[in-house]
């Protein structure tokens, strides 16, 4: 089994069809689209003799030669690295270094940055929007590399609690469950149908090619290479029967854009949302606004964009009793898996009852890159422990309580607590930190630092936020700063953060 070749039989089969767009322009066709990948196959492994099962990272904005060296180090039977465009050098280093990577393609902005932050890169690097790009596409072609269904095949790198990134082991058999499961729960895909790159193609929304290269359907990259409302309202209505996946503070953006402008989703036909919380006033403004075009799914990167969906039938059955409860659930378990509420002791709750989610099926990961011991902590008995805190009710609608992993989700990036708290302690004058989410109106949570400071020092802002731009992403360093005389603490000795997110809620001076 290798994803590859739901590409070449795509285009034996359909190799007229349009492959990918720039915005409306088609760039090529399912045959050229193939051979283009083949051929870049060919080049990694005969002429850069990377051996299958070498990874190679991806390290880009969305762009229009994404989707081809994915396939092309398929057809070689590498390991794909998918790296955040938005991540610092230091970050990227780290992945870099810790998945072995043997290359790294990535655009020749990106590359001057890691330049200048002397970052080690692997011996091939390569800018796709650079010289040394097209000759690799230009030579002879391969057949896909065969793989066996367990082996990886799309290597995400995820924060965990302690703020170092694990590399999340998805396989080929992975990847063409969570495809087949798309089908079913979540959008039907034509011919005619086109899939929006707006979301960074790192993560779900790059996942989501599958179903679309399976029925030979269209690919889109915005001309702009991100999310931009007013260019998708432009955009969809020339190109017809779009399908996008959008963070909630995307579908937000395009919901205030679409009541500016008059815009009634015109072109679009389904807008899948998760990676965050969606309020149930925003789900109605979009659905009166856009109209009856959204779906929702829940995942995680050890189970990508398949644990539950909330599909349209039930976000539009106005007439079901528990409506406005669904409305806020995140839908039921995806065709090919189970899902389960449990205990602190592990064992199965009933109904009604909160607890950690747990799933099992063929779309969860195979584990952590080199990391038996948290694969061992996250993997028990089949089941995936998620770290999610939910209910499950009688009619098998599951609802997030809470992320027991104090995750902060900001305009669908995930933001680890900890990983801010480490940073910021960094500085000299710190002597204690408890970083957390904080509901904001257009990014959905913004990040808020408590801090202590050491006897004598006066707040600084300026040098935390220096701090912080000089180790981790800028979307990650928190947007305000509450400096207090001591943390509470409980009889454990931690931090209740629920007491602090009261205390912020509370006041009145931000």
């Amino acid at each position: 089994m290798n994803l590859a070749r739901l590409l070449t039989r795509s285009a034996t089969t359909f190799p007229d069809r349009p492959a990918l767009l720039l915005g409306s322009r088609v760039l090529y066709d399912y045959r050229e689209f193939a051979r283009r990948a083949g051929a870049l196959g060919y080049a990694l492994t005969n002429i850069f003799g990377l051996p299958p099962g070498a990874r190679l990272a991806v390290l880009a904005h969305n762009c229009a030669q994404y989707l081809e060296v994915l396939y092309g180090a398929w057809h070689a039977g590498l390991i794909v690295v998918p790296i955040n465009a938005k991540l610092h050098p230091r970050e990227v280093t780290h992945i870099l270094r810790v998945s072995g990577a043997g290359a790294l393609f990535t655009q020749e902005s990106l590359l001057a940055d890691l330049t200048a932050a002397a970052t080690p890169l692997p011996a091939l690097c390569v800018a796709m929007d650079g010289p040394a790009y097209p000759p690799l596409l230009q030579g002879p072609t391969r057949t896909p590399e065969h793989r066996a269904p367990s082996d990886t095949a799309w290597l995400f790198y995820t924060s965990g609690t302690t703020g170092q990134p694990k590399g999340v082991m998805q396989t080929h058999r992975n990847l063409l469950a969570m495809s087949l499961a798309y089908f079913t729960d979540v959008d039907a895909v034509e011919a005619d149908d086109a899939i929006l790159y707006a979301a960074p193609m790192s993560h779900g929304a790059g996942l989501y090619n599958f179903p679309y290269v399976l029925k030979a359907a269209r690919h889109v990259v915005p001309v702009s290479g991100s999310f931009d409302e007013t260019e998708i309202a432009a955009l969809a209505p020339r190109v017809r029967q779009l399908g996008l996946f959008a963070a909630p503070t995307m579908v937000k953006r395009m919901t205030e854009h679409a009541r500016r402008t008059a815009y009634d989703g015109d072109g679009i036909n389904t807008i899948i949302y998760g990676g965050g919380p969606m309020y149930a006033a925003d789900i109605r403004d979009a659905m009166t606004v856009l109209g009856p075009r959204f779906v929702q799914i829940y995942g995680q990167g050890e189970c990508p964009m398949g644990i539950t969906a909330l599909g349209r039938d039930h976000l539009l059955d106005h007439s079901h009793p528990r409506h406005k409860e669904r409305l806020v659930s995140v839908g039921v378990p995806q065709c090919n898996v189970e899902v389960r509420i449990t205990g602190d002791d592990g064992t199965p709750l009933a109904a009604g009852l909160t607890g950690e989610i747990e799933v099992r099926g063929d779309t969860v990961m195979a584990g952590y890159w080199e990391d038996p011991v948290a694969t061992a902590e996250a993997l028990q008995n089949g089941w995936l422990r998620t770290g999610d805190v939910g209910e499950c009710d009688a009619d098998g609608f599951i609802s997030l309580k809470d992320r027991s992993k104090d995750v902060v989700i900001s305009g669908g990036s995930n933001i680890y607590p900890r990983e801010v708290e480490e940073v910021l302690l960094l500085h000299p004058h710190v002597r204690e930190v408890a970083v957390l989410g904080a509901p904001h109106p257009e990014w959905g949570e913004e990040v808020i630092a408590f801090i202590v400071l050491q006897p004598g020092q006066t707040p600084d802002p300026q040098s935390l936020d220096e701090l912080c731009l000089a180790h981790i992403a800028r979307f990650k360093r928190p947007r305000h700063y509450r400096f207090i005389a001591e943390l509470p603490k409980n009889h454990y000795g931690k931090v209740p953060k629920t007491l602090l997110r009261t205390w912020w809620s509370t006041a009145t001076d931000h």
